[in-house]
């Protein structure tokens, strides 16, 4: 009885591995039928996202004690894709985001104020399936985040951020609706530090704050 069970489940996993290739075969010519020709080497993609940066918020080696509380926000953003080979693209990200800072110390929470965050972002991918309509699509890369227009709070008289370089992870997926436009969903993790220095009138104080923020965007892509 174990031995008819077992030949039962190969035979449904054969059967499916024969439907999944019979499928495969007749992928590309339903395509070629709707004129369907997927991404290509020398291809350019401009997208519009919906962004939410969302930071970890974590302090190491801080002279002051307590944790950082960097607010969420949401942003339109505009990236930029550039195909080499039909699966190997190069894609450019440029949003900035301003966010509300504070410090909590137990029950009391200290008000910095608030700080433009510009973070270009440059990552590798890998599409998988670059002659589907359904497309996912792997990267990897750098960003060099630039701290601007340093609002002081009402907590200390100014507060200075450096700017950083860090790594990048991302993961997305395009679904074509026809040759030229697409829909997209892309999340990235990005590994950003920075070191901040709090003048609250005295001594100045210092912070290695880890901001590590997942990017999460939704969005519409026209391909040249």
């Amino acid at each position: 009885m174990k031995g008819n069970m077992k030949y039962s489940a190969l035979g449904k996993i054969a059967l499916g591995v024969v439907l999944a290739a019979g499928v495969a075969s007749v992928a590309p010519a339903a395509q070629a039928a709707d004129g369907f020709k997927g991404k290509s080497a020398g291809d350019f993609v401009i997208r519009a996202r919906a962004i939410g940066v969302i930071p970890r918020d974590n302090a190491d080696n801080a002279s002051i004690a307590g944790e950082p509380d960097v607010s969420n926000e949401y942003v339109p953003e505009l990236d930029f894709t550039y195909f080499l080979t039909d699966n190997v693209a190069l894609e450019l990200i440029a949003a900035t985001t301003r966010h509300d800072v504070k410090w909590n110390v137990g029950a009391a929470q200290l008000d910095l104020g608030k700080v433009n965050l510009l973070p270009p972002t440059l990552t590798v991918q890998y599409h998988f399936m670059p002659k589907e309509r359904l497309s996912p699509y792997l990267g990897a890369g750098l960003n060099y985040t630039i701290f601007y227009n340093e609002d002081a709070g009402s907590s200390i008289t100014s507060i200075d951020y450096e700017n950083n370089l860090g790594y990048a992870l991302q993961a997305g997926v395009d679904y074509a609706i026809d040759d030229s436009w697409s829909v997209n969903l892309d999340v990235k993790k990005l590994w950003l530090d920075t070191d901040v220095k709090i003048n609250a009138g005295g001594t100045p104080v210092t912070a290695n704050v880890n901001l590590d923020p997942w990017i999460v965007g939704i969005g519409v892509g026209y391909r040249f």
